[in-house]
């Protein structure tokens, strides 16, 4: 049996770091240790913190042997891994929040607890927000069980950037909007394949949003908003990642970055709950 697992300290993340990597979690045990083993495949950034927050109906993800052993994988490499508890539950935006409070790093990934990284994936989306200087640069998932799945009349929506990102409001019912179509299933995966990148090659795609995994620039992720607007949604919600990333693509700019490393591990959600819609009410609160 293993040892009881020490949560971490909060003092380890009110210093400067490059990137903390920021996961919220709710009963999924087995998905968190394949999402953590992701972490710890990385080679580099070195040091990068991981801040894991949990709102289990029992007792927390993080505490279960898997999950728990790849948490001390991650401390003995040298990243420091803050475990916490974040109940009751007020929703995912003010999960995101709480997570976001967290952190002074430079940088900050929100990362999905069902969401494995293949090794060098954060590298080069440090590498590519550091030289795109936007808000944010994002990985979407890709479901692999749809990879015999090929849908090309998505890849229209497909479109890079030819410098570096700019600003851009974008709203509900225009072109823009509909970039999110090339996401879904292996979508994306196809187009990276047949772009066919050499090594190290990357490129930056316009986005409206982009889920399960996004690198801020964490200063402008805060003077955009954050996820401060938790309060004005009902417990029940979905979106809240929409709503503040396309308040930093008004500010900011914002990129898709290909190829993704971010895999979907396609588990059954664990928001069941989805009576709303963040983005909608934010946007019909600013009246836009």
């Amino acid at each position: 049996m293993n040892r009881p697992l020490d949560p971490g300290h909060p003092a380890d993340f009110a210093r400067d770091r490059l990137l903390d990597v920021l996961v919220p979690t709710r009963n999924r045990p087995a998905e968190l240790a394949v999402t953590l083993s992701g972490l710890a495949a990385q080679n580099s950034p070195p040091g990068f913190g991981v801040v894991v927050s949990d709102q289990s109906d029992d007792g927390p993800s993080w505490a279960e042997p898997a999950a728990a052993t790849m948490a001390r994988v991650l401390r003995h490499q040298g990243h420091p891994v803050l475990l916490t508890r974040r109940l009751p539950r007020r929703g995912l935006a003010e999960h995101r929040a709480f997570l976001l409070e967290k952190s002074r790093a430079r940088y900050v990934m929100f990362v999905d607890d069902d969401v494995w990284l293949e090794p060098g994936a954060p590298a080069r989306m440090l590498t590519a927000i550091q030289r795109l200087g936007c808000g944010f640069v994002g990985n979407a998932v890709h479901g692999l069980s749809y990879a015999d799945d090929v849908r090309p009349e998505t890849h229209r929506h497909y479109e890079e950037w030819s410098g570096p990102p700019v600003a851009e409001q974008v709203r509900p019912g225009t072109p823009e909007w509909d970039r999110a179509r090339i996401h879904p299933a292996a979508n994306l995966l196809h187009i990276t394949e047949r772009l066919a990148l050499g090594r190290d090659e990357w490129r930056a795609y316009k986005v409206s949003w982009i889920g399960g995994c996004v690198l801020y620039d964490r200063a402008r992720l805060i003077a955009a908003g954050g996820f401060d607007f938790w309060p004005l949604l009902d417990a029940r919600h979905q979106g809240e990642d929409v709503a503040a990333q396309l308040a930093v693509l008004e500010r900011y700019g914002g990129a898709g970055i290909l190829p993704s490393g971010a895999f979907h591990l396609e588990s059954p959600t664990t928001v069941t709950d989805r009576d709303v819609e963040a983005w909608e009410v934010i946007l019909a609160d600013e009246g836009r």
